[in-house]
């Protein structure tokens, strides 16, 4: 299973639309009950973790067997202004695409495509982003070296 930002950099502007792409493959429709698509974000660091759902999907087994898995589905939401990416000593605050599969015998496979969040209009068109993420003191998604060689096993 894969999910693909449409930037390459990973950085989002608050208040602007996010579009991603997922894919379920090495599954069988037969073994899935259920996916979840969400976009949220949570705490890492001292003290509790917190988390907060901004967009949710759930896709049932009919409607799994209706859309099918041999095609690219695509997610669209429109971001919040806040609460921004943030990496500190004591406390990070990270985004992140998850897609969750519920397989039949009850176990669950899930994956983070991580992004960063950050402040409206702090992206200069023509300009790198990467630059910016970086000068914000954020370090922008890594591309896995398993990425398009995912296993559900």
């Amino acid at each position: 299973m894969s999910v693909s930002l449409c930037r390459e950099d990973g950085v989002y502007e608050g208040g602007r639309e996010l579009k991603a792409t997922w894919r379920v493959s090495r599954v069988t429709l037969d073994a899935l009950s259920a996916i979840e698509i969400s976009v949220l974000w949570y705490t890492e660091g001292k003290g509790d973790m917190d988390l907060h759902v901004h967009y949710f999907q759930r896709l049932e087994e009919e409607q799994i067997r209706r859309s099918g898995l041999a095609d690219q589905q695509s997610l669209t939401c429109l971001l919040p202004a806040t609460p921004l990416s943030y990496h500190g000593r004591l406390i990070r605050l990270r985004w992140c695409v998850r897609m969750r599969l519920f397989l039949n015998s009850g176990r669950e496979i899930v994956t983070d495509q991580p992004f960063h969040l950050v402040a409206p209009k702090s992206i200069q068109p023509g300009k790198s982003h990467r630059v910016n993420a970086i000068s914000l003191g954020f370090q922008p998604p890594r591309k896995r070296p398993d990425a398009g060689n995912d296993s559900a096993g």
